[in-house]
């Protein structure tokens, strides 16, 4: 167990800059179900609490995980080993809770699945998926047994599996955005797989993921990043449908949260606009881009803004300023 978590935590501590882009996130594996328990029932109160003892247990070690961070930049702190070590001992307890609790409630499909995702968040996936499976074979009327072995198959494979195990969470629970999203996400990233599942040409796989997206909006209609997903999807589509990529990005503008979402999003609207040749757009949308953390990417669009503008015809459009290269 230490080795995998040591693993783990190499990675985030030799990250410069560990925050994740907006676009990417981690696997959305979901304990909910549709079943409304008692919170009366004995049994119900002690799973409760078991639910409790593993959140508190990845809120601390985040924090461990963020203040080692933090005296490593200081040129002080403890071994990535010991920190390793440390992190075991504390969701040893977690997973000793859960075994407890499954060895006298063996057919708990909900503690089956959070121990899954416990699992799956300390890095014993196989272990994982076992637990799963076992919450899908006890109650297979629970999508979230669906979805997280769903969420298992897009990365391992079979991507087929993925897109059958996403459709039956969706007939369980239709109004679950996550479910969309998820299959969405994975319709549009195997495309090739997509097409010979559905037996659909390549732009009938990226309406098919568009359509998802779009529900799962309909449903979740203030998530930035969700949003911000279904927008930049249009990337991928061969010719860009311009107008649509557009409004996709406004509307991700309406939902952004801070200045340095907001910012992000005039970025991509620019990148579109450079990209169909609507350059005076692009050049208002960049100029609205003050931040630090997003010049780099300004000033390569202005760039790129300069050098289309002086190939195409000629317009009553002022040049692009371009900064100097650095």
């Amino acid at each position: 167990m230490v080795n995998g978590l040591l693993i783990g935590l190499l990675t985030v501590l030799a990250a410069e800059n560990p925050a994740a882009t907006p676009n990417e996130r981690p696997p959305r594996n979901s304990a909910a179900t549709l079943k409304v328990p008692n919170p009366n029932d004995a049994v119900e109160q002690e799973y409760q609490k078991l639910l409790e003892e593993d959140d508190a247990a990845q809120e601390e070690v985040d924090k461990w995980i963020r203040d080692e961070q933090a005296f490593a930049k200081a040129g002080a702190g403890i071994s990535k080993a010991a920190l390793a070590a440390k992190i075991d001992q504390r969701f040893g307890k977690v997973r000793k809770a859960y075994g407890d609790f499954l060895l006298f409630h063996p057919k708990h499909a909900r503690a089956r699945l959070a121990y899954g995702s416990f699992l799956n968040e300390t890095g014993e996936e196989d272990e994982a998926v076992a637990e799963w499976e076992k919450a899908r074979e006890i109650d297979p009327k629970n999508p979230a047994a669906w979805n997280n072995l769903a969420n298992h198959f897009g990365h391992r494979g079979p991507v087929d599996k993925a897109f059958a195990y996403y459709e039956k969470a969706i007939e369980l629970n239709a109004a679950e955005p996550t479910y969309y999203w998820n299959l969405a996400t994975t319709v549009y990233l195997f495309r090739r797989d997509a097409m010979e599942y559905y037996k659909f040409s390549e732009p009938q796989v990226f309406d098919r993921a568009l359509e998802l997206y779009r529900k799962a909006l309909q449903l979740d209609p203030k998530n930035f990043i969700l949003a911000h997903d279904y927008a930049q999807s249009y990337y991928g589509i061969k010719p860009l449908r311009t107008a649509d990529a557009l409004a996709a990005w406004k509307e991700a503008l309406k939902l952004a949260n801070d200045d340095v979402e907001r910012e992000g999003v005039y970025l991509h609207l620019a990148r579109v606009e450079l990209n169909s040749g609507l350059f005076e757009d692009s050049r208002k949308h960049l100029n609205s881009v003050t931040n630090q953390m997003h010049l780099n990417l300004k000033n390569r669009l202005l760039r790129n803004l300069a050098e289309k503008q002086s190939q195409a015809p000629a317009t009553n459009a002022p040049p692009a300023k371009v900064p100097p290269t650095k």
